[in-house]
């Protein structure tokens, strides 16, 4: 048995075309790596790594090096050509090699993926011993093969020890149990069961390749946690009768969409009008100086001021011998004794050391067509030398930072007047999510269809309301429709929405009902992890946040794609867009700090608290000339009442406790909109 400081040797072989070309991009190695540390119990090293592209001779030339000399390695691992495409033809070189088939791990894996996506029935892994060396295919996907080799890591270390000749009867003295136990796998209670596979949790706490490997560590059993949504199959007398989400507070609500929304982008962008609204991901140099030249801050006459006894005091009568507009061209230059006529920001005349303001001269003489001035005469002879001129990179030295990394570009700042000042053709910025919202339903109908609804037919408000708010927070908004409430039709709209948006939103389907299809949608045909599905307030309790593996083809936003479903009430679907999707969208364009601002506030009138659940009330913040903010109460609060947005410009913040806060208390408010002035 080849092992290193008694550690078995594992062999990773990456098969790819572009990893093979450039081997920067391949995650696989590092992936498979990560869950030999963190899984393997010290029992492996796996050092030996190579790339090569989808070639069989390749692919058998790599793995016989490892198994068949004298220095074999135990374990093989190949990641990549085991689907259905053209290319893909590591099983073919493989399966030559294998000297004893070993079916049961190949079904191992399968079980263990098909519980993640019925696509793995795609796959076409295969595994078995060549010589000592056990060989087994991953798929192409880090995150699909770190799931493959999880699902059978405990068992591979008495695999490879069988495979590397050890003594059976000696390995099998102790029975399963004892096996078992060895590869962590034996449920260590006082009553001895083990209940199998322990630790593949099919809940996907990987995070879905967001990084987070070494994420919390879970204080329940899988058999003691909740199933996973409602299988749309199963009859009504089986499903549910409460939810399996845990609720969480707002600030765990939070905490979660914070730690799941996956990190900003960087992409370069052209300086244009498209750039406002963008954050800045480094810092901005300027190529040029602003002013490139010796410009004038006046109207008046450029002149030869100097202390030096060779230069004539500015006192007198000068001849006027040219003219310096702001717009360029080609001056001579000027002699002592003479001054030429500059506009304000027009370049100094070459020799030229000052500028008379026009202010300080008289004219004496015109020349003889009458078009332009011949003399003028000077009245001080206090003009110093840089006198009312701007100098070169006064205002911007070239190779200044002159915006730094974090900072965004808004139409009201003058951001966008500077970079363009200095002539920035190109700047990096993080990437703004596109943002889409659906609608789900069958009774949902167009808002503005005509004709009288139908009994049970409900308006759409909500996707245009939504679609309003995510414009008027400076994203740009995909409208996706009314997605049907049957369960292909509504995978089917993810699966093309995900295509080209970042964040999808949806409204409805997400509470208790047999035909809310939301929450099984995105676990069992996506693939997805739910993070949360009830929050702890008002209104909004079914709010759910989950993520999806997304991978682009041309790879330009292959990023996890964020879904949340906001309650159906309009009132809900607005408090809970500001309160839970502003800030994800925020972390995805690099604004800091994300959310909306809070400010304290004045309460104009009693307002009563919910003993058990934080409640978001909607108020009109007005400043007063007392220079404080109040906040007055846009009415009843029924979550189904949009009537109560009218005038709303924010959230007031109330505290969980019995009773109420009275009229005159300070709290604290989130602000969606403008502040009203009454000063």
């Amino acid at each position: 048995m080849n092992t290193s400081n008694n550690r078995f040797q594992a062999a990773i072989l990456i098969v790819s075309e572009t990893a093979s070309k450039d081997p920067s991009t391949d995650k696989g190695v590092p992936a498979l790596q990560d869950v030999f540390a963190q899984k393997g119990g010290e029992k492996w090293t796996c050092s030996q790594t190579k790339i090569v592209p989808d070639s069989v001779l390749d692919i058998q030339r790599a793995i016989s090096e490892w198994t068949d000399g004298g220095d074999a390695v135990n374990l093989v691992l190949t990641s990549g050509g085991t689907g259905f495409t053209q290319k893909d033809n590591t099983p073919e070189a493989v399966q030559p090699l294998i000297q004893k088939h070993a079916s049961g791990l190949v079904h191992a894996m399968l079980a263990a993926s098909l519980q993640v996506t019925p696509f793995a029935m795609m796959a076409r892994p295969v595994a078995g011993v060549r010589n000592k060396t056990l060989i087994i295919t991953l798929p192409g996907s880090p995150k699909g093969a770190r799931e493959n080799l999880e699902a059978i890591l405990p068992q591979l270390a008495h695999a490879c020890q069988q495979a590397a000749g050890a003594d059976s009867r000696a390995l099998h003295s102790g029975g399963t149990q004892r096996l078992e136990k060895e590869a962590g796998l034996q449920d260590t209670s006082e009553h001895g069961h083990h209940h199998h596979p322990h630790d593949h949790s099919h809940g996907h706490n990987h995070s879905h390749g967001h990084g987070h490997h070494h994420g919390p560590k879970a204080h329940t059993k899988p058999e003691d946690r909740p199933p996973i949504s409602n299988d749309p199959d199963a009859g009504p007398t089986r499903r549910y009768r409460e939810s399996p989400y845990p609720i969480l507070t707002v600030e765990e609500a939070l905490q979660q969409i914070g730690q799941h929304t996956p990190e900003p982008t960087i992409v370069k962008a052209p300086v244009d009008e498209n750039l406002v609204g963008s954050v800045l991901a480094e810092d901005v140099t300027a190529t040029e100086s602003v002013p490139a030249f010796r410009a004038s801050i006046v109207d008046g006459y450029a002149i030869i001021a100097s202390k030096h006894i060779m230069v004539p005091s500015t006192k007198g009568i000068f001849p006027v011998v040219g003219v310096s507009h702001a717009k360029p061209g080609q001056m001579s230059e000027l002699q002592i004794g003479e001054v030429a006529r500059i506009t304000t920001g027009a370049p100094l005349p070459p020799g030229a050391t000052s500028v008379v303001m026009v202010e300080d001269t008289v004219l004496k003489s015109m020349t003889e067509d009458g078009q332009e001035e011949n003399e003028i005469e000077v009245l001080t002879d206090a003009i110093e030398p840089g006198e009312n001129v701007r100098e070169v990179g006064s205002d911007v030295k070239s190779g200044d930072v002159i915006m730094k990394k974090g900072e965004g570009i808004t139409a009201v700042g003058g951001e966008f007047g500077l970079l363009a000042s200095v002539g920035t053709r190109e700047v990096s910025v993080y990437q703004r999510p596109i943002v889409g919202v659906l609608s789900t339903g069958d009774e949902i109908v167009q808002h503005d269809r005509p004709g009288e609804l139908q009994l049970g037919e409900v308006r759409d408000t909500n996707r245009p309301t939504l679609l309003t708010a995510i414009r008027g927070s400076g994203f740009q908004a995909v409208d996706l429709g009314i997605a049907s409430d049957k369960p292909g039709a509504l995978e089917q709209t993810l699966r093309d929405a995900m295509r080209t948006v970042d964040v999808i939103i949806t409204s409805g389907g997400v509470s208790m009902g047999e035909l809310d299809l939301l929450k099984p949608t995105i676990e069992r045909s996506l693939g997805g992890t739910i993070h949360f599905g009830r929050v702890s307030m008002k209104p909004g309790k079914p709010t759910t946040f989950a993520t999806v593996p997304f991978k682009s083809n041309d790879g330009s936003r292959a990023r996890p794609r964020v879904i949340f479903s906001l309650p159906g009430n309009p009132a809900s679907a607005v408090v809970t867009y500001h309160l839970f999707v502003l800030p994800a969208l925020h972390k995805i364009a690099g604004v800091h700090p994300v959310g909306l601002p809070k400010v304290q506030v004045v309460l104009e009138q009693d307002v009563k608290c919910d003993s058990k659940r934080a409640e978001y009330h909607r108020v009109m913040v007005v400043a007063k000339s007392d220079g404080l903010l109040h906040a007055v109460s846009t009415g009843f609060q029924r979550s189904s009442r949009i009537g109560s947005f009218k005038g709303a410009n924010a959230l007031l913040c109330l505290p969980v406790k019995e009773g109420k806060v009275a009229k005159g208390e300070r709290i604290e408010a989130l602000l969606m909109g403008k502040i009203i002035s009454e000063v």
